[in-house]
């Protein structure tokens, strides 16, 4: 059975004014249970997100940065037992998650003190704008119809990373609600889809809501009896994320967009591996859409990985840094011969450019993609408390720990010691 997940955008509430308010907004009302999680007074809305009833900007006291404290209220102490251990099992699995074009969920933990119990998680807080405030923003200061082709497939490769990361854990996990307000992208072009609230809670909160705001990105299938939700629905809502991008008047209403708009939009689009691409993502038919580890092949946004973001991704997760000090800094030196007439030299790798192109690769703005790697979420085991406690060694431990350690410099010195009888010994002293 796959897990479903739910992302949304954040939105923080227009400030108060006056000091007076803006210091209550700062006030701790709340602490998690090992005191890291500071939950304050200001509330976030989370915009699309069914089944949470509140959130509030917290402070990582540990870390120093802001993050968002979600909470999801049960109706009766009955309903939240009955669940309690499938919720458990689902945020287990939501906290190993990590990706990054995935919004992190960092903790979880329930508060069943009162008659209506508690489960609160804490997530990223993300500061940045939402990929359809982004479009419409393009579309009135450029009056352009299109995006960049270029930019398109930058950034539908990012969700597609994110989404196969998702439909390939060890139990796939349905996102669920893809939308262009669902997405965030950073100054940078950095893409990440939403926070998490996982689809056990939907139908055992006391907030439900049935409607939603974004239909079309809704798959035909969803809702019918008898049809089990998986990863199509992912695909399709991705199709119609792909059309959004690629046909800016979409964003001219902000009104429902109807079928005969998407038609239209299609209709419209001028290269023929782009309409193609979209209309397989919007099949009628799940059994024929395409996974997204597929899509990644397709024509319209397969690429050929260059050695030089195959290395960076190597040197990323293998945890190297380029060295500070280069002896050899002559820019005319030939590196790299490839065949007869091309060379690759220094002058063309600065070392300033080389850590910020490594930098963006470790922030996952240029992941690798159409490569296979199943992941597995395995629970795991709840420590005991306090947590991270570490054993002592004892002290007939015979186990010694592998030195790892090189030696950098290793010095000799020899000096030779007067005897007695005018002999001289030498005296070897080593310096490492």
């Amino acid at each position: 059975m796959a897990s479903n997940l739910t992302l949304g955008i954040i939105e923080v509430h227009p400030e108060h004014s006056g000091d007076e308010s803006d210091d209550d907004d700062d006030d701790v009302v709340e602490q998690s249970p090992c005191g890291r999680w500071e939950k304050r007074r200001q509330e976030v809305m989370q915009r699309d997100v069914p089944g949470i009833d509140h959130s509030f900007l917290a402070m990582d006291t540990e870390e120093g940065v802001e993050v968002v404290w979600n909470e999801v209220q049960f109706s009766e102490r009955k309903s939240f037992k009955s669940q309690e251990e499938d919720i458990k099992a689902v945020f287990e699995n939501l906290i190993q998650l990590d990706h990054a074009n995935i919004v992190k969920f960092y903790k979880f933990w329930t508060d069943t003190r009162s008659e209506n119990p508690r489960v609160i998680f804490i997530t990223e807080y993300m500061t940045s704008g939402s990929l359809k405030q982004f479009l419409k923003k393009t579309r009135k200061s450029y009056s352009t119809k299109t995006l960049n082709e270029k930019v398109w497939k930058r950034w539908l490769r990012q969700i597609l990373s994110a989404l196969s990361y998702l439909h390939e854990c060890e139990t796939p996990i349905v996102h669920g609600n893809l939308s262009c307000d669902t997405i965030f992208i950073q100054h940078n072009g950095l893409i990440k889809i939403g926070s998490v609230a996982p689809d056990t809670i939907h139908n055992h909160v006391k907030t439900y809501r049935e409607e939603r705001r974004n239909m079309h990105f809704i798959a035909p299938e969803y809702g019918k009896p008898g049809h089990i939700i998986d990863c199509a629905v992912d695909i399709y809502a991705f199709g119609m994320c792909a059309l959004e991008m690629a046909a800016l008047e979409l964003h001219d209403t902000d009104g429902p967009v109807l079928q005969e708009n998407v038609t239209k939009a299609i209709a419209g689009l001028e290269l023929p591996h782009q309409k193609d691409f979209i209309l397989r993502c919007l099949a009628e038919n799940p059994a024929e859409r395409p996974t997204a580890r597929d899509l990644l092949l397709h024509p319209g946004l397969f690429v050929v990985h260059s050695l030089k973001l195959l290395s960076a991704h190597c040197m990323v997760d293998n945890d190297v840094s380029p060295p500070d000090n280069r002896e050899d800094t002559d820019p005319e030196r030939v590196l790299v011969v490839i065949g007869k007439e091309k060379n690759w030299k220094r002058g063309k790798s600065p070392a300033l450019e080389l850590e910020k192109y490594l930098e963006e690769v470790r922030n996952g703005l240029f992941p690798l993609t159409g490569m296979h790697q199943r992941i597995e979420l395995r629970p795991r085991q709840r420590p005991k408390s306090p947590e991270g406690v570490e054993s002592v060694p004892s002290e007939n431990d015979d186990h010694y720990d592998e030195e790892t350690r090189r030696a950098i410099i290793n010095k000799c010195q020899i000096k030779l010691i007067p005897q007695e009888g005018g002999d001289c010994n030498q005296e070897i002293r080593s310096v490492n």
